[in-house]
């Protein structure tokens, strides 16, 4: 009898062990999505707006609206203003104004070509040293 209280005392503890989630396929998310909406990638970039030679102006984030990141995502796209934080290597933390952008799209090799050359673009042109860039699977309606 002790034997088998270890033995289902084992098994019990064993079942109730939990398994890191796993993401989501496009295939998940669009079964999931059904009948509303259909499944896409939602990407936020956050440009900070400090650079060494002074903060990027209202104009120049315009033109980079304008000339780079419409001419890429036509459809649509939204954009707001952040307070951003972060820690620096030597501890301290630094602040800094960002703009968000964020775009629901496909998952199209040239979508993600597109979302790539926006980061190097920016990094180039305002002396950024990163865009910070995070991505999930979404459902949505247009």
């Amino acid at each position: 009898m002790r034997v088998l209280t270890v033995a289902i005392a084992v098994f019990m503890s064993s079942a109730c062990t939990t398994v890191p989630p796993q993401p989501a396929s496009v295939a998940q998310v669009q079964r999931g999505c059904a009948p509303l909406g259909a499944a896409f990638v939602r990407t936020t970039l956050y440009f900070g707006l400090a650079r060494p030679t002074g903060m990027v102006s209202e104009a120049e984030w315009q033109a980079f609206l304008r000339d780079e990141v419409t001419p890429r995502f036509p459809d649509g796209l939204t954009v707001w203003e952040a307070d951003g934080q972060w820690r620096r290597p030597d501890g301290s933390i630094g602040r800094e104004r960002a703009k968000v952008l964020l775009i629901v799209h496909d998952e199209k090799p040239v979508t993600l070509a597109g979302l790539g050359a926006l980061v190097t673009t920016y990094k180039e042109k305002f002396t950024q040293e990163s865009v910070l860039w995070e991505t999930a699977r979404v459902c949505a309606a247009f």
